[in-house]
């Protein structure tokens, strides 16, 4: 029997045990329950949950890995960033002993 028959033949016997007072229905309780060992059987499927990480890994990366290749790795990035802030208040003591620009007496305000 194919699957769209079993499940119509299987809605029609769901719907007569409501009608007739019949059917389960489940507690919050008894609902939390189904879903925590019905989470347990799945998470058991190493392959299957190795699936669903690499999407998620390609939704949160754009689905490229080297789509800042070209950029250098984080690391490098945040090192340059620092090095230029790092000269930049360098020159600005050298200014007056100002301590900053505008003689605010700081870095002079964010400036990303």
């Amino acid at each position: 029997m194919d699957e769209d028959k079993q499940r119509e033949i299987a809605s029609m016997g769901g719907r007569a045990a409501h009608e007739k007072g019949t059917a389960h229905e489940f507690t919050s309780e008894e609902a939390r329950e189904a879903g925590r060992k019905g989470g347990e059987a799945v998470s058991q499927d190493r392959e299957h949950m190795a699936e669903i990480g690499a999407k998620g890994g390609q939704a949160s990366h754009g689905g490229g890995q080297n789509q800042r290749r070209d950029e250098g790795t984080r690391s490098e990035r945040d090192d340059d960033d620092n090095d230029r802030r790092s000269r930049s208040q360098s020159q600005n003591q050298g200014q007056g002993g100002q301590g900053g620009q505008g003689g605010q007496g700081g870095r002079g305000g964010d400036r990303r």
